[in-house]
């Protein structure tokens, strides 16, 4: 079952796990809070240590891959030249931002709308979202994944940026004749 499939399922399955849940008792109420700040600081001390490692690590291995423009943008697909432990860094970085956006959305939901449910949902998402993440499965896990990272799309096929060398000497050409 790919990525976004198991989300969904378990977006569902949480669902139905929260309605059975007394959110308007104050004590449940509160271990719920403490869950969900538990779990983001969970996710937030553990891409804090992947990025302690990829820097311990130092990986400066040249990177170069050709990412597809922005669909319906008219724009030319970009070149990117990068070494694996500023491509890493720039992952785990991407990780956090998500991380922060969740957080304030949740503060959102939760204390301006005063929804409960998203709490617990969240919870669990936040945890799914961590072991999915493929630079938590490459340092800690040790999975060997080839960068760049390929994304599961709803159907199962992967899509990403071109690593093959016909892309990258055509993306090379177009720099250069922009440089002309």
């Amino acid at each position: 079952m790919s990525g976004p499939v198991q989300n969904l399922v378990i977006s569902l399955g949480a669902m139905q796990l929260a309605r059975r849940i007394p959110f308007d008792d104050p004590a449940v109420l509160t271990y719920v809070r403490i869950g969900y700040v538990a779990v983001q600081v969970v996710v937030l001390l553990t891409y804090y240590f992947v990025s302690l490692q990829i820097k311990k690590t130092n990986d400066l291995t040249v990177l170069k891959y050709v990412e597809p423009a922005a669909p319906m943008s008219g724009a030319d697909p970009k070149l990117v030249t990068t070494t694996v432990k500023d491509y890493d860094l720039a992952q785990a970085s991407s990780g956090l931002k998500g991380v922060y956006t969740g957080v304030a959305m949740m503060a959102f939901m939760h204390f301006y709308m005063k929804f409960t449910q998203p709490l617990f949902i969240q919870s669990l998402m936040g945890l799914k979202g961590l072991y999915d993440s493929k630079i938590v499965q490459v340092v800690l896990l040790g999975k060997k994944e080839e960068r760049p990272f390929k994304v599961a799309s709803m159907f199962g096929a992967a899509t990403g940026p071109q690593t093959d060398a016909a892309a990258i000497a055509e993306a090379e050409k177009r720099v250069g004749k922009k440089d002309d």
